[in-house]
């Protein structure tokens, strides 16, 4: 297994990789809660993991990833652990400030919703997609306050403040946060389910599950899901 992983690491080793691939950061709190720690402990372990993940996904030149991190519906979560979360993501900014403009060549996009954002994240927020506009490597799209349905919805909504009488599948596909379509969707934790995420770019997506729990969630677990996208045989509309 140690030859395997030297291998990968060495060279992407891939034949084929998703332009644009998707990842559901989930397993945080049951993470902490086998460590009898608090599940803010699970979302910092976890955010450890999102920039080794989204460094190596640069690394082998994936286009776009799109991770999700808060969806409209964690707004129902306890007080306290909607705070850790957003003071969270707040260090990862002010660490992710000088992270990128001294290494790494990613664009980073938050996308979803605003309300009920703190206006000094938001100001964060929009520091770091003008701090990196210029990057030219992968995308990095970070879905906050996203929810698919509600992604969706807003497309139609601002075709409509466009004048639009009726609406085709590529207006919306123009609509959206993201790039259309999404090949690839890793889901750890063991859930298999879409949980509201991407939902218009997942027509076609193919899905990889792994009972992994997101903050052990490791590069070579990337790999094999990777390497497991290669020989699907994708069949788009059967």
């Amino acid at each position: 297994m140690a030859l395997f992983s030297k291998k990968l690491n060495e060279q992407s080793a891939f034949s084929v990789l998703p332009k644009h691939l998707g990842i559901i950061m989930d397993g945080n709190g049951r993470w902490a809660k086998k460590r009898a720690l608090p599940r803010s402990a699970g979302h910092k372990a976890g955010a450890n993991v999102f920039r080794t993940i989204s460094k190596e996904c640069e690394r082998l030149g994936i286009e776009y990833v799109t991770f999700y991190a808060f969806s409209t519906e964690n707004w129902k979560r306890p007080k306290e652990e909607v705070d850790a979360l957003m003071n969270l993501f707040m260090d990862y900014l002010l660490e992710a400030k000088s992270d990128m403009s001294k290494a790494g060549n990613s664009k980073i996009k938050f996308i979803g919703e605003r309300e009920g954002i703190s206006q000094q994240l938001l100001s964060l927020m929009d520091e770091a997609e003008r701090e990196t506009a210029s990057h030219t490597g992968t995308t990095v799209y970070l879905a906050v306050n996203y929810g698919g349905r509600q992604e969706i919805v807003s497309a139609v909504n601002k075709l409509m403040e466009q004048g639009c009488k009726s609406v085709t599948e590529k207006d919306i596909s123009d609509a959206i946060y993201t790039v259309p379509e999404c090949d690839l969707i890793i889901r750890p934790s063991g859930e298999q389910r879409l949980s509201n995420f991407l939902l218009w770019q997942a027509a076609y997506s193919e899905f990889w599950y792994s009972d992994v729990l997101w903050p052990d969630f490791t590069v070579d677990d990337l790999h094999s899901a990777l390497l497991d996208f290669e020989k699907r045989n994708r069949r788009f509309g059967a």
